[in-house]
């Protein structure tokens, strides 16, 4: 009798296109605004009404997944695919809140690349979510995860050369202590990125 009061399948792609379509509105803005040197107390407030918007698609996954009987692939690779992605934004707005709060509302070349290779990654994430629709795109899917993992790389000797810079040239050591945090939290994306091929990975390999 309870199967019949429980929404016997759902479309769970319709929220994760729009989750991951929030994570690229935060990439983007991110871009925008460390472009110009705008992050001030306005401009986050925007960034974290897109976090927010994130928030709640991610509670609607998981609150569907309670209710949902039949589901396009296993529970856990659901409810772990709606938190990296939710992940994705949260550091992405993290990173801007702490510009504001270490009050580095200054134009820096260094985050400006960052924020260009986490565009790149965010975008190559959502085109391999967005094609789990269909799955006999996994080629397709699969070519975006290794690139998403390159970007990771990139990522990875981006924050390595930075840093020794910050540390060579910068006489003020509080400010050293800021750049390597906030460096560190701009690779942190692209390792959230990479978690969510992880999970892509996953799901083709169960569904193949």
């Amino acid at each position: 009798m309870l199967f019949k009061f429980l929404p016997k399948e759902f479309n769970f792609f319709d929220l994760f296109d729009k989750q991951v379509d929030y994570a690229v509105d935060a990439a983007v803005y991110f871009k925008e605004l460390v472009s110009k040197g705008a992050v001030d107390k306005a401009a986050l407030q925007k960034m974290e009404e897109i976090e927010h918007q994130g928030d709640e698609v991610s509670h609607d996954i998981f609150e569907h997944l309670n209710k949902t009987f039949i589901t396009p692939f296993d529970r856990e690779d659901i409810h772990a695919l709606a938190k990296e992605l939710d992940n994705i934004t949260d550091m992405i707005n993290t990173i801007a809140s702490r510009l504001v709060v270490y009050k580095l509302t200054s134009v820096d070349k260094n985050l400006i690349e960052f924020a260009s290779v986490i565009n790149e990654s965010v975008n190559a994430v959502a085109y391999a979510v967005k094609g789990l629709r269909n799955l006999k795109n996994s080629k397709a899917i699969q070519e975006s995860c290794v690139e998403i993992n390159r970007l990771e790389n990139v990522g990875d000797a981006m924050r390595d050369a930075m840093l020794a810079e910050v540390f060579e040239n910068s006489k003020d050591p509080i400010t050293v202590i800021k750049l390597k945090e906030i460096y560190q939290d701009a690779e942190t994306v692209l390792d959230i990125c990479e978690d969510v091929t992880h999970v892509v990975g996953a799901i083709l390999l169960k569904q193949a």
